[in-house]
């Protein structure tokens, strides 16, 4: 075999190679290979990769394994978590909608002054966006909403109840006339009685006005009483709370029952005659605690 050299210079030069030589190089490559793969084996088979190894790093891989599947079912318990809390902080967000609603609703605000259909505006100039809050900052921004939401709830259940209570207390206090149409023909206290002529007492007042015409409540509460009682004919008795009670005698005709519910402006009954009367009217009588009062005061606040 010949094997030409070239030299830095251009030099060139010639050697030859034996075939003897080289089949004794690779020979001796042969050798050197199966020397160092005896070596791999031997290595492989040294008490470093014996079982007692190989059961510590399987050991390792089930606690790795184990820590993984932790991680992934806390992973997956926090996002439970997240689904729960936003749950419940959209339920008592509609309910704040719906208490505000009402609470506007009650209060009498101006159309559109104050919505909660729509949401709050906002706006302002545009800022270097910074980075996202990690998931601790995340859930402590949600449980401080939370707690927000919760409290704002109570506040506004607060306010409707209020709103709620001073309706109900302009609803039962007693004002105006009992009767859409008509006059006072006779006034609260001593009088000239119709029928004896004598001075008599006059518990309340008489509004006359044309036979059958509409009788109406002066104030919200509950019948007690609806039927014929002596000198007053067919009268009706609304109990208002705080003591007050109201009665409508000489009706022609009863509308209302006992138990029923009223509001003020109600119609509970027809003027008619009925009773002690010498003609269609209504006769009319304030009690506070069980104790006649005189009702022009009444009459003449404005509804």
């Amino acid at each position: 075999m010949k094997i030409i050299v070239l030299g830095d210079k251009g030099a060139v030069r010639a050697l030859r190679i034996s075939r003897r030589l080289v089949a004794t190089g690779v020979v001796v490559f042969a050798m050197a290979v199966s020397l160092g793969s005896y070596g791999l084996i031997q290595r492989l088979n040294q008490p470093s990769m014996d079982p007692a190894t190989v059961s510590e790093w399987r050991s390792k891989l089930a606690s790795q394994q184990a820590e993984v599947d932790s991680l992934r079912q806390r992973s997956t318990a926090e996002s439970q978590a997240v689904g729960r809390q936003l749950a419940q902080m959209q339920a008592r967000l509609l309910r704040m909608e719906a208490l505000g609603a009402r609470v506007t609703e009650v209060a009498e605000l101006d159309e559109g002054e104050f919505s909660f259909d729509q949401p709050a505006p906002q706006g302002g100039p545009v800022e270097a966006s910074s980075t996202a809050p990690d998931f601790s900052e995340l859930m402590s921004s949600m449980d401080e909403l939370a707690a927000g939401l919760k409290v704002r709830e109570s506040e506004l259940e607060i306010l409707e109840s209020m709103l709620l209570d001073r309706d109900i207390q302009e609803a039962k206090e007693i004002a105006g006339r009992p009767v859409t149409w008509g006059w006072m023909s006779s006034k609260y206290g001593s009088r000239l009685d119709p029928f004896t002529g004598k001075s008599a007492w006059h518990a309340g007042v008489d509004f006359a006005g044309k036979d059958k015409s509409e009788v109406i409540a002066v104030a919200g509460g509950v019948v007690t009483y609806a039927g014929k009682r002596s000198g007053y004919g067919l009268m009706v008795e609304i109990t208002h709370g705080d003591g007050y009670v109201t009665r409508y005698g000489h009706h022609s005709e009863i509308l209302v029952s006992v138990g029923d519910i009223v509001k003020r402006g109600d119609v509970i009954g027809k003027m008619g005659s009925s009773g002690r009367a010498t003609g269609p009217h209504v006769h009319f009588e304030v009690l506070k605690d069980g104790r006649h009062v005189d009702p022009s005061r009444y009459v003449a606040r404005r509804r």
